[in-house]
């Protein structure tokens, strides 16, 4: 089947890595799916194979890793896999099939969501990842953070958390250290917030420097406890070191009330203001 381009496979059994691997017999395969129980064992040690021509792979079933590592998912293809990002990584070192992932180098955005499905998506110019890491545990949501941790982010311009929460500011301090590049942060229903905001905050993170210096907009939804009081700290910081923000929208849940002086003083170090969905512009 040389000329093959779209391949549809499903079953309910694990199929050996080596079967798979015969992809290299179809050079022009543009659009694949499987779904059934993905190998575990099986692997064949050094074989990569080239899907040169990938437009669409979407794998569901069992953690589709060791079949990954040995194939080279080209740049501009989107991939939708369940995968094993142990965290912290075994021995230090990301898990292997990253390297293989050649439309994952230069994502922009990024979305992260720890709620009853938790994903991860990663899109940019060479193309789009969508992984669910199968590492995840309810009772622990903040891992999708840590596996976030393993990925090169130094050119996330856009970066969505939906659900989940920290247990310090260890994570989000660890994981804006070299994020430069970030235009955008958006926490939606977020457990946590202030930990995010103390890390933005040069005067209260865990190093006293400022992490995303080109941070402009910060937009939050809070999903417990937020003190706005932080906010203007924060903002205050950013503008005294030259990275003033331009946006910051607060959006109001369950009822929790922000004070009016509170919010005059945010609007004196960000450009636009949205609290509870009324706009501020400073002249």
């Amino acid at each position: 089947m040389v000329n093959l381009t779209s391949f549809r496979f499903s079953d309910t059994l694990p199929v050996p890595t080596r079967q798979l691997l015969d992809f290299e017999s179809s050079p022009y395969l543009r659009q694949v799916v499987l779904g059934f129980e993905t190998p575990t064992t099986g692997a064949q040690h050094g074989r990569l194979v080239s899907l040169a021509h990938l437009k669409n792979m979407y794998i569901r079933g069992g953690p589709s890793s060791i079949l990954l590592d040995h194939l080279l998912i080209p740049i501009g293809a989107r991939l939708t896999a369940r995968v094993v990002l142990p965290s912290p990584p075994i021995d230090g070192h990301p898990p292997r099939f990253l390297d293989n992932l050649r439309n994952l180098p230069d994502f922009t955005t990024i979305k992260l969501n720890s709620g009853s499905c938790p994903h991860m998506e990663f899109s940019g110019p060479n193309g789009e990842v969508y992984m669910t890491p199968s590492t995840f545990l309810e009772d622990r949501p903040y891992l999708v953070l840590e596996s976030l941790v393993q990925f090169d982010t130094s050119k996330t311009e856009r970066l969505e958390i939906d659900f989940g929460c920290c247990i310090s500011d260890y994570l989000p301090h660890q994981l804006f250290l070299s994020m430069n590049d970030l235009h955008t942060l958006t926490l939606s229903r977020y457990t946590m917030p202030h930990h995010f905001v103390h890390t933005l905050d040069a005067s209260t993170s865990l190093s006293g420097v400022l992490v995303c210096p080109r941070l402009e907009e910060l937009i939050i939804e809070p999903d417990g406890t937020l003190d706005i009081g932080d906010v203007v700290g924060m903002a205050a910081e950013r503008e005294r070191r030259g990275a003033r923000l331009k946006f910051v929208k607060i959006v109001r849940l369950w009822g929790r009330e922000h004070t009016q002086p509170d919010v005059l003083k945010l609007e004196e170090h960000v450009s636009h203001v949205e609290v509870d969905g009324v706009a501020v512009v400073m002249v």
